[in-house]
């Protein structure tokens, strides 16, 4: 068995050393997680943003009382509706191809198009996340707010959206989470991230085993820290509300 191992690992090191080693192409992985690591932040600040707007006009609408409904925020309820229907009704790389090939045909900056698609993508999802957490806090804590003087936009500020933080948290998580992963299909459009470069060091060196590898177990270690990291956080926000 020692002998299997030995042999088994005189045979891989050349091939690692030809995926990582020559011509320094352990730079061009880190280059790719740069912009794999990029590409998520700003899909997901985009996402969350643009969710929390959904969110909060769908919440506003359906929180509504009988006799006074407001058309203009019906109006944009039914955008908001036909919005998160459409990009959770769709596959990623589909929306990508569109914005790619239909939207932004001209565009050279393939990332730039990437963080648009991943963006508008990332906030359908997060749009559902937030509303079910503003769902899930006591209505009294809103007709609490509105009794002391404060205004709708004020309420949510600062009494629902900090309670509805904690309750989001995990899947907000699961969501950078997915993000993070799904970044690898920028590939497909021309975005340079891990994947793309993984996929041109095994078209040089006629080996895609050693790189594909490499990038999955990048893809893991981070995914396991920020899980970590998620964990922490939550823990401390439970310790809190103990306190």
């Amino acid at each position: 068995m020692f002998q299997s191992l030995t042999d088994w690992l005189i045979r891989i090191g050349p091939r690692l050393q030809r995926a990582f080693i020559e011509g320094d192409r352990w730079k061009l992985y880190l280059q790719g997680l740069g912009t794999t690591l990029e590409l998520t932040v700003i899909a997901l600040i985009f996402g969350v943003l643009l969710g929390l707007v959904v969110a909060v006009i769908r919440s506003a609408h359906d929180q509504q009382r009988l006799g006074r409904r407001n058309p203009v925020l019906g109006i944009l309820n039914v955008l908001c509706q036909i919005y998160t229907t459409v990009i959770r009704g769709t596959p990623m790389l589909v929306q990508l191809f569109i914005w790619t090939f239909v939207i932004f045909p001209t565009q050279r900056n393939k990332v730039l198009v990437a963080f648009i698609g991943l963006g508008v993508n990332s906030g359908a999802y997060v749009a559902e996340i937030i509303r079910g957490g503003l769902m899930s806090v006591d209505a009294g804590q809103s007709e609490a707010g509105r009794s002391l003087g404060l205004g709708y936009f004020d309420t949510m500020r600062f009494i629902v959206i900090p309670q509805a933080f904690k309750n989001i948290l995990p899947s907000l998580g699961n969501e950078f989470i997915t993000l993070f992963k799904d970044t690898s299909l920028a590939q497909a459009i021309g975005g340079a991230e891990m994947l793309y470069y993984a996929s041109t060091i095994g078209g040089r060196t006629f080996d895609y085993m050693p790189p594909l590898l490499g990038i999955a177990a990048m893809y893991l270690v981070i995914v396991i820290v920020f899980t970590w990291l998620q964990g922490r956080l939550e823990r401390r926000l439970r310790e809190s509300d103990r306190r």
